[in-house]
């Protein structure tokens, strides 16, 4: 339809097209594509199993990166080629991705919770944050887009401790089932720690990141005046609050399994306590100075909203 494959030359050339059954097919083929690639529920299925069974540093790379890049194709998409008006106004991808978002906060969050892998609870969690990204796209404001933005940064921040976390447990333990965390928070404080400051970010709690960009989806929520979706969101932050107590229940206070190693677990090597704390502490220092994250995202924002504006 258009003879090219150069985002500027298609940009270009789409309007003069838009409205043939090709590339309207084509869209809503691309949409469902990137939809798949980023795990937006119900199209989440992939990941779980990729999370859980993939190595544990592969695992954290993943999910600090693959489905980032995923939001910020779509986010490229819709705004540099097939252009805000068409695939908001014409075609009803901002009410596909409101919806898709809201079910995938409640649902992927509810699933986490009745999880016995904690690599695989962490999977499910990583669904439930798409949705707040994909919520704050779908909402269409640029405040909603400042809040998704923000949280593809965080996210990565809080996975990527998350993940490297439980890559140094898996490695002293051969496994991350649940049951094997009892007495861990005794036998290895550090990592624990860094696991449960990582999971308090995601929850929301105020001076983490995590707070940070949930606080601006919210705000974004209000603006619209959609109060029930502001409820939704702060649902999802009581359910992560659960399934990430289930952790600190069986880590700090369950003394360790009669059958467990007769030779005490001893704490993560160096290698990957580093980095993990590095990460950590990039979730708190960015929680209290939003100079960097906020700066780049509003510009980011703006940059965006300012090429639809008539």
């Amino acid at each position: 339809m258009t003879g090219t494959l150069n985002m500027h030359d298609l940009a270009l050339r789409l309007p003069a097209v838009q409205g043939s059954a090709t590339v309207l097919t084509a869209t809503a083929f691309f949409i469902v594509g990137v939809c798949l690639k980023l795990a937006l529920f119900p199209m989440h299925l992939w990941l779980p199993n990729a999370y859980a069974y993939a190595p544990s540093i592969v695992t954290a790379l993943l999910a600090a990166t693959a489905t980032k890049v995923a939001i910020y194709v779509l986010i490229r998409f819709v705004f540099t080629i097939f252009g805000f008006d068409f695939a908001f106004d014409s075609l009803p991808v901002h009410e596909m991705l409101l919806v898709l978002g809201a079910i995938g906060i409640f649902v992927a969050s509810t699933l986490a919770i009745y999880q016995s892998n904690v690599k695989r609870l962490f999977a499910y969690s990583s669904v439930a944050q798409i949705g707040y990204m994909v919520l704050g796209i779908g909402l269409a404001s640029p405040t909603g887009m400042l809040a998704a933005l923000l949280h593809l940064f965080n996210h990565a921040l809080m996975k990527g401790a998350l993940f490297l976390a439980l890559a140094g447990i898996f490695y002293r333990l051969s496994t991350v089932e649940l049951k094997s965390f009892q007495g861990l928070g005794r036998q290895m404080p550090l990592t624990m720690a860094a696991l449960v400051i990582g999971g308090l970010s995601l929850v929301g709690v105020p001076l983490t990141v995590g707070f940070v960009s949930k606080w601006y989806l919210v705000l974004a929520i209000i603006e619209r005046g959609w109060w029930p979706l502001a409820l939704l969101v702060l649902l999802g932050s009581l359910l992560a609050l659960i399934y990430l107590w289930r952790i600190i229940e069986v880590a700090y206070f369950e003394p360790p399994a009669e059958d467990a190693l007769p030779l005490a677990v001893k704490e993560a090597p160096l290698m990957i306590l580093l980095p993990t704390w590095l990460l950590v502490i990039a979730n708190i220092y960015f929680g209290l100075d939003t100079d960097l994250t906020l700066g780049a995202a509003w510009a980011a924002t703006n940059e965006l909203f300012t090429a639809v504006a008539p």
